[in-house]
């Protein structure tokens, strides 16, 4: 049996956006909002961690947006990140990444990936880890996408353009 999936997911590399959008488009769509748990841990413990930590972050991660879909009234959810961007942290921090996060991700993959491009400015913050290769980070997200074939949309600009750009992404595979 598969996952309940998630509506949206945004995606993308550091400081692009991600979770500004996720959180307009929850509240717009009226939506449940699945949040980020890497954030949430590293913020309350500490900036540093171990592939054991990543790891347990992203089983914290399914586990939510398992949670959350199922709450959801209608099985539809808005998600900041989901298991593609812990299977790239691994890949890129350790040069691996364990078969039971690419089986998860797999199972629990969205409907519909918005790709976010790192063409807004860098916004430092203590937990960030990628200034300068968000470039890289973002191709790496589009030939997962690509070679996967999941659904996607890039969204480039400033919010209100990312906005409008998610909304006809929506409309189109909505209606």
């Amino acid at each position: 049996m598969s996952s309940p999936r998630p509506f949206i997911v945004l995606t993308g590399p550091e400081s692009s956006g991600k979770t500004t959008l996720a959180e307009q488009l929850s509240l717009d769509l009226g939506l449940p909002l699945v949040t980020e748990v890497a954030r949430e841990i590293l913020t309350r413990r500490r900036p540093a961690y171990t592939e054991a930590d990543v790891y347990r972050m992203a089983l914290a991660q399914w586990s939510r947006q398992e949670g959350v879909c199922r709450r959801s009234d209608t099985g539809l959810v808005v998600a900041d990140t989901d298991l593609l961007t812990y299977r790239i942290w691994l890949e890129v921090k350790y040069n691996r990444c364990s078969s039971w996060v690419r089986a998860l991700h797999h199972r629990g993959a969205p409907v519909h990936y918005l790709l976010c491009a790192p063409d807004l400015p860098w916004e430092p913050d203590p937990l960030r880890e990628h200034e300068h290769g968000r470039e890289a980070l973002f191709e790496r997200h589009l030939n997962i996408l690509d070679q996967e074939q999941w659904p996607y949309t890039i969204l480039k600009g400033d919010l209100a353009t990312r906005r409008e750009i998610a909304w006809s992404a929506i409309r189109d595979f909505l209606f």
